[in-house]
Parts: C-alpha cells; sequence; structure tokens
C-alpha cells in the first residue's frame, strides 16, 4: 500500500522504537513497538485494515506477516514507511517538543 492509498479512517499501527515514535509520527497512529506486538496482539484489531508502519518496511513487512500468521488478516505494509510518508507532505506530530522527523 502506497501512502496515497491510506484513508482517513484506517488504523495506523507505528512499530518503531520509542525515540523513531517521540521524533514523528503520523497524528492518528498508534505505538506499538515491534517487539511487544506478540504481548499486545489482542489490541490490534481484527474488523478493520491496519496499516503497519515503521521507518521504509522492512520492520512492518515482518509484523505484517506475523500477524496474518496469526490471523489478522486485515494488515497491511506501507510501502517507504514513515519516509515516504514525510516525503509525501502528510501531517506529522512529534512528542519530543521538535519539529516532527524521521529518524
Amino acid at each position: 500500500m502506497t501512502v496515497g492509498d491510506i484513508t482517513d479512517d484506517a488504523y495506523i499501527l507505528d512499530v518503531r522504537e520509542a525515540d523513531e515514535w517521540a521524533a514523528g509520527h503520523a497524528p492518528d497512529a498508534v505505538h506499538v513497538p515491534m517487539m511487544q506486538i506478540p504481548a499486545r496482539i489482542d489490541e490490534i484489531p481484527e474488523d478493520r485494515d491496519v496499516v503497519v508502519v515503521c521507518r521504509v518496511g522492512g520492520r512492518s513487512a515482518q509484523v505484517v506477516a506475523f500477524l496474518q500468521q496469526n490471523g489478522r488478516e486485515r494488515t497491511i505494509n506501507l510501502d517507504g514507511g514513515m519516509q515516504m510518508w514525510e516525503a509525501s507532505g502528510r501531517p506529522m506530530t512529534s512528542e519530543d517538543g521538535g519539529a516532527p522527523r524521521v529518524l
């Protein structure tokens, strides 16, 4: 899936580390670091599309594969990750007081 394909009602699951999340993320994204996914899988919706995002798409692709193997069939990898999100001019917010950016 590309950034332009994401609908306003999409559930965006950001699987990056805490420092990456704090630097900049999609405003409505939900943060669950990749290594926490197995323990927190019940927090991920099954009844709607889930767009999984990391910095460039590698970690999120692994998370999508894991989630699909565990019954979360409506998971989709965001091609290009947050780097493509930022390059596309989509809104971002930060948690560290700085201008939103992708680490």
